[in-house]
């Protein structure tokens, strides 16, 4: 029993009292709360030790008071971190803001390159958006973008771009194989073209030192070029252009490698395999195209003689070599604009714009002999072959022309073979050799 003046210290007064306490704390961080918390326990047992006599709303009263008293000085340095954190959070989003502008405006980039490149059909259209891409990727900056030829032992230079000012040299490597950054396949940044380890095809310039930015362009997986860029050595090409430059050479050798697919896809297409001369649809569509314009043409349809015979004596191999032999001589005698087609088998047509019939005689000669020499080396067995000529004022149409030379071939075919017939003539046409203007 105790006495009725004397105060009893309950558990249920301790948790009321923490509850007042930590209802003053709601709306702090999780660290202020934890603290509170730690404190105001110290100041429970402080003051149970120090005053055990005291009721329940003393006590509390006490405790609360002991908390902030030991909280106050530990609260203060937790103001301070928080305020040193607060202005360190403020500059790493300032930061972070930064990057976040910086790739969109790369994405931005990177999305109006890649459609501008989509809507160029062919390779002068797509170096057009390239130059404009260097003005946008790198605009104080000389660039320029080398490609390799067909043999990929060369580089030419198919785009510059020079800021207004400027007139720094280009790069002078040859080939490939001696340019630093195709050769390694990575980009190259030379910070000053003096040091030890710059390329050497950057020292001894006429413009002085400089620093320069290599960026390998690859077409179909192989390195074919490089896009090459100039800087001075107190100015170089900063992160931002040259991640841009590395946008642009990565499109663009993409969109040129497509485009040549696209060209050699087409080139198959209107071309016979065999021989490499057009095919008969697309020599069909070029000369519509000259029927439409007004434009008049000879037409000469060509076959190998016996070329059955010589099939089935030497073999097909021996058969194919034959036709190609024919073709390179055809094209060998035949002028720029002249058409040369592989009608079909060892059949063959040519068009000759703007000749009249006596012009396709002597071309049509001139094969005759040629072929008869090109045999006489043996590569190929010996082998001659018939030509029949119309002229595109003989036919109302193309197909009726056709028609025409093809009752001349039979009758070369008739007459002994080895030799030119007219459309309306029977026998050959005596030889001449006279050139064709």
């Amino acid at each position: 029993m105790t006495d009725q003046h004397e105060i009893t210290v309950t558990d249920a007064d301790r948790a009321a009292a923490r509850d007042d306490v930590l209802k003053t704390s709601r709306g702090t961080t999780a660290g202020g709360i934890t603290l509170v918390a730690m404190t105001n326990l110290l100041g429970a047992v402080v003051a149970q030790a120090a005053f055990p006599r005291l009721d329940g709303f003393v006590e509390a009263l006490v405790t609360a008071g002991l908390a902030v008293l030991f909280a106050a000085p530990l609260l203060i340095g937790m103001a301070g971190m928080a305020k040193s954190k607060g202005i360190q959070h403020g500059s790493m989003t300032a930061a972070q803001n930064r990057v976040m502008r910086d790739d969109a405006r790369r994405q931005e980039f990177e999305r109006r390159l890649n459609r501008a490149l989509e809507m160029s059909d062919e390779e002068p259209a797509a170096f057009d958006v390239i130059e404009r891409g260097f003005m946008t990727a790198a605009p104080n900056w000389p660039v320029e973008l080398l490609l390799a030829d067909n043999s990929h032992a060369h580089l030419d230079r198919v785009v510059t771009y020079l800021p207004e000012g400027t007139d720094l040299p280009g790069c002078s490597v040859a080939s490939p194989d001696d340019c630093v950054a195709a050769r390694r396949a990575q980009t190259q940044v030379f910070p000053d073209s003096e040091e030890l380890d710059a390329c050497p095809l950057l020292r001894g310039r006429d413009a002085g030192r400089c620093s320069a930015v290599c960026v390998p362009v690859s077409i179909m997986g192989r390195t074919v070029g490089v896009v090459h860029a100039l800087g001075s050595v107190d100015v170089p090409v900063d992160d931002a252009a040259i991640h841009s430059l590395q946008t642009l050479a990565n499109q663009a050798g993409n969109r040129l490698g497509m485009l040549r697919v696209m060209a050699e896809t087409t080139v198959q297409a209107a071309t016979d395999g065999l021989t490499g001369l057009i095919n008969r649809r697309t020599l069909e569509n070029q000369l519509r195209h000259i029927a439409n314009d007004g434009g008049e043409f000879a037409f000469v349809m060509a076959d190998l003689d016996h070329f059955k015979v010589l099939n089935d004596s030497f073999g097909h191999e021996t058969g194919d070599r034959a036709l190609r032999m024919f073709a390179e001589t055809v094209k060998h005698e035949l002028r720029a604009h002249d058409l040369a087609c592989r009608y079909g088998g060892e059949e063959f047509a040519l068009a000759l714009p703007g000749a009249e019939t006596h012009d396709a005689i002597e071309v049509v000669e001139r094969i005759r002999q040629a072929l008869r020499l090109a045999t006489s080396h043996g590569d190929a067995p010996l082998f001659t072959a018939s030509f029949g000529i119309a002229h595109s004022r003989d036919g109302a149409d193309l197909k009726e022309v056709v028609e025409k030379a093809d009752q001349a071939l039979f009758a070369a075919k008739d007459a002994g073979r080895d030799r030119t017939c007219l459309d309306g003539h029977a026998m050959p046409v005596a030889p001449t050799l006279t050139a064709l203007g």
